[in-house]
């Protein structure tokens, strides 16, 4: 009898459909505490959720383009825009193929990242640790973090001209303040108990600094440099348009001139793509090196 039962249910669950056994997936989960709508923070696996709502966008996306009932000129196929990427990579855009835009988006990118991190993290461990660094820097950072890149994008021009360092140093700016202002606050974080504690055991102030405050802020200098690097896609296309012959930002706004939408809507696309992989590369360094973060 219970072979019976057993071989049914076997029998039942190879039987069901992938929408039956995702239901059954979400009805198996442990219920929220009582008076909580989440749960507990960050539990449970959400990737097949993510998975199926892109799957539906992607699909709702096709039959609203493929039935007639957006004209393509507001919003192409999925299937135009994948061929036209694939045009974009033999024949090119503007001068350039898809690949030598993304090289020249890339560089900027990454090249101002980087100088922004070589300094954007000392720079906040040092305000968040001396009152003197924090009192002459502090109200630089605080004054044109809320200024859109826009704003200063003249001045830039006026003081660095219309070549590439004029690209760059506009991005690093955008992701200066993010960088900063997340190492700063992961430097108040760390538990005054723990600097106390290395003080008496005879460690010096490098060894601290080193050692204890900045592994401590480093969850917060992370997150940091994933909001910055999202800044620096926002600013990139700003940053294109002085003199640019070449990327992905300038590649989308010349589309965009001559309605050329399947083009603007690929370079989102790849924009987007590009960031994502960098963010999951970003998440999967943070468990990598603070596998303690919110289990404390």
């Amino acid at each position: 009898m219970t072979d019976s039962a057993s071989n049914s249910a076997s029998t039942s669950k190879k039987n069901s459909t992938p929408l039956a056994r995702f239901l059954a997936r979400l009805l198996k989960q442990k219920a929220a505490p009582s008076g909580s709508f989440y749960g507990e923070p960050g539990a449970g696996d959400s990737r097949l959720i993510a998975v199926v709502t892109v799957v539906c966008i992607i699909a709702v996306w096709t039959f609203v383009t493929e039935a007639g009932l957006i004209k393509p000129l507001f919003l192409p196929s999925p299937l135009d825009v994948i061929a036209r990427i694939g045009d974009l990579f033999q024949d090119g855009f503007s001068g350039a193929t898809l690949t030598q835009h993304m090289a020249a988006s890339l560089g900027r990118i990454f090249g101002s990242f980087f100088l922004a991190c070589i300094t954007g993290i000392p720079l906040g461990i040092a305000i968040g640790c001396n009152r003197v660094v924090r009192g002459i820097f502090d109200p630089v950072i605080e004054f044109y973090r809320p200024l859109p890149p826009l704003a200063y994008l003249p001045l830039v021009i006026i003081w660095m001209g219309i070549d590439e360092s004029s690209k760059i140093m506009l991005i690093y700016l955008a992701m200066l303040s993010p960088i900063v202002i997340s190492t700063r606050a992961g430097v108040s974080s760390v538990r005054i108990e723990q600097i106390q504690v290395a003080y008496s055991m005879g460690a010096n102030s490098w060894q601290v600094v080193s050692q204890i405050i900045t592994r401590g802020a480093l969850p917060d200098i992370l997150t940091g440099m994933r909001i910055a690097i999202g800044f620096g896609w926002t600013t990139l296309v700003a940053a294109e348009m002085v003199a640019a012959e070449r990327g992905i930002g300038f590649m989308v706004l010349n589309a965009s001139e001559f309605l050329v939408t399947d083009v603007v809507i690929a370079g989102i696309l790849i924009i987007g793509i590009i960031a994502f992989g960098f963010d999951m590369l970003m998440r999967f360094l943070e468990e990598k090196f603070v596998p303690w973060k919110g289990k404390n």
